[in-house]
């Protein structure tokens, strides 16, 4: 008889985004997460699974003994509008998920499930080509185990609202099902739950889930 496996300790950046914070109640629910680490600007409702860093992501402390998981979730994300500039989204979207990663990494995480977006392509406009630097940048990290997750249009309730977001959601209303399936939006609870089965389960290697499978 097969031991069951251990309980997780999880790393989760972005948990105060629409996805991350789909991806945290679901963690905090699930037995097979130990503990949730998540380090945010601003303190989170306290929880007995969830250490809760209060931390600059500017200033990033390597040295930190909180960046010691198992197992790494990251949702972080911003948008242009919120960002200000190319270069400032750029460096949330892909330099700060590599850098994040890269701590945890070294700190001993194996397992590691990315949020990125359809269409993530270095041949596509600036916004997918950043994801795909951050694919990239992540890969190039060596987790034993990568997911990484394309969603198309989050469905989902923003403490911001984001136009062209809204506007694509409003179309796919009205269009409904003549939108092909890679092209719906995709509720926010369904991306969490692809983004932490992926590191529950494990699996060796890279794989891609992209939106038409969530």
């Amino acid at each position: 008889m097969t031991a069951p496996a251990q309980p997780l300790r999880l790393l989760l950046l972005g948990a105060t985004g629409a996805v991350g914070r789909e991806v945290l109640a679901q963690a905090l629910a699930d037995p097979r997460v130990a503990q949730v680490i998540a380090p945010t600007r601003r303190p989170l409702a306290a929880h007995d699974k969830l250490l809760n860093p209060v931390i600059d992501f500017a200033r990033l402390d390597a040295a930190a003994p909180w960046w010691q998981a198992d197992a790494v979730v990251c949702a972080l994300g911003t948008t242009l509008k919120v960002a200000g500039s190319q270069p400032a989204f750029a460096a949330v979207d892909r330099d700060l998920v590599i850098d994040t990663a890269r701590l945890a990494r070294q700190a001993g995480a194996k397992r590691m499930a990315l949020n990125s977006s359809l269409g993530a392509s270095a041949q596509g406009n600036f916004y997918l080509r950043t994801k795909a630097q951050a694919e990239q940048g992540v890969r190039a990290l060596g987790y034993p185990s990568l997911a990484i997750v394309r969603p198309s249009l989050i469905a989902a309730e923003r403490d911001t609202v984001r136009p062209g977001e809204a506007a694509g959601l409003w179309v796919s209303r009205i269009l409904g099902p003549l939108i092909p399936r890679r092209y719906r939006p995709v509720g926010a609870a369904r991306i969490a739950r692809a983004l932490l089965e992926a590191v529950l389960q494990g699996a060796p290697g890279e794989r891609i889930f992209e939106s038409e499978h969530l």
